[in-house]
């Protein structure tokens, strides 16, 4: 098998797929990509699976030597790669010859960069998925983040190098969005008309707190009355016991601050949900990185899924990925 040799692995690198869904109920998140669409596309950049396990950089790349060579493609953000001198595209598959050097710097733009290889990362699964779940330190590469001198397995792929290129209607359509559109969630009457005109009407600062758990935000505090829409409570307290949780979640601190959960959030919780990122939205969630400025926009549960449809519609099409 072919291999990648980590000369460098940058601020936050780790092995991740597409996740392991159905295990909330044991406590285990999905983990996966935080920009899956990123990731799915990266992989088809190659002639992979939409979701073979990939690299996933935050923020700071890192460096990685191919000794028998490899087809690979970046996709996500742009973190100004270069194949040793020359300068690698987003969005377009490249071929690295035995020996090359892949240098991938810091962001340019959003929070996260996805390293495709033709074959996918070869490592085992746990529970179905190659995706590392930092917090638990389960599935990708010894379940944690990768080190200087790691060496990661390649898995089979021998089809010629054909370049093959992201549409730029495409690209257009799926970019990240600052303006989170999002549904009422569980507990949004628990929150007057006032808490939530300035929810939806403030900006808030993603804080340097954040991580693959969840996006702390700085901004305008909402208040609520605990115990207001009568779901899920402790009646000898008054308040809210914990209960299931879902990607995209906005949790209310008890500071009234924000809490959007990510792709390694806890399964349950117990702070009051105002209202739930829509899933069209999940790869802007994956891509916004410490200080960058958001707000917020509700739309009605059937927008939200005509706008789901819209974009698997989209990844769908057959010239998605163009081959020059």
């Amino acid at each position: 098998m072919s291999e990648i040799r980590v000369q460098s692995a940058g601020l936050l690198t780790t092995v991740q797929d597409l996740g392991r869904e159905g295990f909330g109920p044991l406590g285990v998140s999905p983990s996966g990509a935080a920009d899956a669409i990123s990731l799915r596309i990266g992989n088809r950049l190659v002639g992979n699976a939409e979701g073979a396990a990939a690299l996933e950089m935050t923020l700071l790349g890192g460096t990685f030597v191919f000794p028998q060579g490899a087809v690979f493609a970046l996709a996500g953000s742009d973190f100004g790669a270069a194949l040793d001198d020359a300068l690698i595209p987003l969005w377009t598959s490249s071929e690295a010859r035995p020996g090359q050097v892949l240098r991938v710097g810091p962001t340019q733009s959003g929070a996260r960069c996805y390293l495709c290889v033709r074959g996918g990362i070869a490592v085992p699964l746990f529970l179905g998925s190659a995706a590392t779940h930092l917090l638990s330190g389960l599935g990708g590469y010894e379940g944690r983040a990768l080190r200087k001198g790691d060496i990661l397995q390649i898995g089979p792929g021998h089809a010629p190098f054909r370049r093959r290129t992201l549409s730029p209607v495409a690209l257009e359509r799926l970019a990240p969005r600052r303006v989170l559109r999002v549904t009422a969630g569980p507990q949004s009457d628990w929150f007057s008309d006032t808490a939530q005109h300035t929810f939806y009407s403030g900006s808030y600062r993603i804080a340097e707190e954040s991580n693959r758990m969840g996006l702390r935000l700085e901004g305008p505090p909402i208040s609520h009355t605990s115990g207001g829409g009568g779901s899920a409570l402790d009646p000898s307290a008054g308040e809210m016991i914990t209960e299931g949780v879902a990607l995209g979640a906005v949790q209310i601190t008890a500071a009234g601050l924000p809490i959007i959960l990510l792709v390694e959030q806890q399964t349950t919780g117990g702070y009051a949900k105002l209202a739930n990122v829509i899933s069209a939205d999940f790869r802007s969630l994956g891509q916004l990185r410490p200080r960058d400025e958001i707000r917020f926009e509700q739309l009605a549960w059937d927008t939200a899924r005509s706008l789901l449809v819209e974009q698997e519609k989209l990844l769908a099409l057959g010239d998605l990925v163009r081959e020059d």
